[in-house]
């Protein structure tokens, strides 16, 4: 029996469907023998708090519930029904996409996109953060496994970029190669091969054809099978032209281009000036000035206090905050940078060693005369540095520079009365090193590819020489021509000439440029632009090409002959075919640099047919 004044909890009644009032009740309270019921309250069945009520309205019981009994609540909020066949709103964002569907598909490709061109490991789709990343951009899709991606997408991915390839490769008129071998940090030696060609629009088209393992000795035999097995994949051949391959000077591959039957060979310019650089910078003063410098270079690379030092004095003084570069002795250019560096630096470096801090461990600075050399030799190396640079470009001919740059190196390596002991023993070394370089029909075929750039018409001959190897250009196209079947002026349309010609009216509205490129520092006093006299005897596009005016050393070439090609329609092929050769293997050497940042300590066991893969993405995969 319930006391007076007592307060109990009746339960709602039944036709109340909140499942608040699992939670809460009435609050009934007697008052003389009578129970009355308050429906203006309701109390809480756990703690038998009163809490406001009004009519229909449940929110109250709800916030209390939440803050004060959470646990109660989640084990009795109801699970909603809804008809079956029927997805919720948060069930259908929540569904997963299809590894079929076509977002599905596009974000798969572009991950493997992204693990080629940014050369990413196949790990790197396991790895936590990515993951992350992706659920962020798109929650509803599922990552492959990093086995699909090595398996599927990327050789996907690589056979598309093949089959645009072998197109392009199939409407070139002439392919040349380059070729050189590397060592991965497995170990494993790998050969690299390279194609060049001009399109129809006359733009350079530079390519990684492939990269194959040499598990055999590298001997001119092995060397040569690959470079076959390449021509032969690849269909490389051409009716009309031989391929030209360009290497470095190694004897081995005089005996594989030799054996895989490939014409002309070119020796790399870039590889011969490094020699004949070497070969100067032999000689006993140098050695000994280079000696000086490195043993500087080495005290401050070594002291983290006279580094310290060192940067102190470079403020005090005003002068770069840049490092003493050690050089790599294989490399000249690096030479030249150390030498550079340390005439930049030579205040900061003699207050450095005269320091308090670091005295008792310095090193004697150069003299006055060795300073003097170091300056001579900067200035002597420096057009050289230019030339290497210019021979290296990818996006305009070189082979054409090689006679010119050759030429101007003669001229400038030849000693003269003016010249330090150093200097002149420097000159004679480098000069008789390469004065030797590119003899009989490699030079020839030299001289014609220059004469057919129309910077170089003015070649650095004398007449009769000029004359030869006209006569050289002129006998190749007709012998060209007639396996096409094409007489030797059919269907040639020929420009008037005389001082008024197309290409000398362009030559007149040419302003002149406010600063000197590379090119016109180096040959701008061997080369004019004044139209040479046609001779006689010399087939009649020759000679009309010859009455043209030089274009300037800053002119594209490959412009001139996409504007004059029709009027030279037998001339031009030629010159299509010669200047996409490259004068230097450095096509193929550049890949060396890209296979480091993928075959990493982490990644050295990579396997070669994905390392082929994922150098060739990187160097020809087009991202749009």
């Amino acid at each position: 029996m319930e006391c007076e004044g007592e307060i109990s909890i009746e339960d709602a009644p039944a036709t109340y469907k909140s499942f608040v009032w699992l939670h809460f009740g009435y609050p009934v309270e007697t008052i003389n023998g009578d129970r009355v019921t308050d429906k203006t309250q309701t109390i809480c069945k756990h703690c038998n708090k009163i809490v406001p009520y009004t009519a229909a309205n449940t929110s109250t019981m709800q916030r209390y519930l939440q803050n004060h009994h959470s646990s109660q609540l989640k084990s009795t909020v109801p699970v909603k029904k809804t008809l079956k066949g029927q997805t919720t709103l948060t069930n259908a964002f929540a569904s997963q996409l299809s590894q079929s569907s076509i977002r599905a598909t596009a974000i798969m490709r572009d991950i493997g996109v992204f693990i080629a061109a940014d050369m990413r490991q196949f790990s790197v789709v396991e790895n936590l953060g990515f993951r992350r990343l992706l659920h962020t951009l798109e929650p509803k899709y599922t990552i492959p496994s990093r086995a699909h991606f090595t398996r599927t997408v990327v050789p996907n991915l690589y056979n598309e970029s093949k089959a645009k390839l072998v197109q392009t490769l199939k409407e070139a008129e002439s392919i040349a190669i380059t070729t050189d071998g590397w060592t991965s940090r497995g170990t494993q030696s790998y050969i690299t091969i390279t194609a060049h060609t001009i399109n129809s629009d006359w733009e350079m088209v530079n390519v990684v054809l492939q990269t194959r393992p040499l598990f055999e000795s590298h001997t001119g035999a092995n060397i040569a099978e690959v470079l076959q097995a390449a021509v032969t994949d690849w269909e490389l051949n051409r009716p009309n032209h031989g391929i030209a391959i360009v290497t470095d000077n190694a004897l081995n591959m005089d005996v594989a281009v030799r054996e895989a039957g490939l014409e002309p060979h070119i020796k790399c310019f870039a590889h011969m000036i490094n020699l004949a650089t070497q070969a100067g910078l032999g000689v006993p003063r140098v050695t000994r000035l280079l000696g000086r410098v490195r043993r500087v270079a080495v005290f401050f690379h070594r002291s983290s206090t006279a580094t310290a030092v060192l940067m102190s004095k470079q403020k005090l003084l005003q002068l770069p905050s840049h490092k003493l570069i050690m050089d790599v002795t294989a490399r000249w250019n690096s030479t030249l940078d150390m030498l550079d560096h340390y005439l930049e630096q030579q205040a900061a470096i003699a207050a450095a060693l005269t320091s308090p801090e670091i005295r008792q461990n310095a090193r004697n600075t150069l003299d006055s005369c060795d300073i003097i050399d170091a300056e001579d030799l900067v200035k002597l190396l420096n057009p050289l540095k230019t030339a290497t640079t210019v021979l290296c470009d990818e996006k305009s001919p070189t082979l054409s520079l090689i006679v010119p740059l050759k030429s101007m190196i003669e001229q400038s390596m030849t000693p003269n009365d003016g010249d330090s002991t150093t200097v002149a023993d420097t000159k004679r070394a480098t000069l008789s090193n390469i004065s030797g370089r590119y003899n009989g029909d490699a030079y020839n075929y030299l001289l014609e590819s220059t004469a057919l750039d129309p910077r170089f018409r003015t070649l650095p001959l004398d007449h009769n020489q000029r004359n030869a190897v006209c006569f050289c250009c002129s006998k190749t196209t007709a012998g060209v021509s007639e396996e096409r079947g094409e007489e030797a002026a059919g269907g040639a349309h020929y420009p008037t000439h005389g001082g008024e010609g197309a290409l000398g009216a362009e030559a007149e509205v040419t302003e002149p440029a406010s600063k000197k490129t590379a090119l016109e520092d180096l040959l701008g006093d061997s080369f004019s632009t004044e139209p040479e006299q046609p001779n006689r005897g010399i087939e009649r596009e020759i000679e009309l090409y010859r009455r043209e005016a030089s274009i300037p050393l800053s002119s594209c070439p490959l412009k001139w002959w996409r504007e004059n090609c029709s009027q030279y329609p037998l001339l031009s092929p030629l010159a299509k075919a010669y200047l996409s050769i490259p004068a230097t293997s450095v096509p193929s050497e550049r890949v060396f640099s890209t296979t480091g940042d993928i075959v990493t300590a982490q990644r050295s066991q990579l396997l070669p047919e994905n390392i082929d893969m994922l150098i060739f993405l990187k160097k020809n995969m087009t991202i749009s």
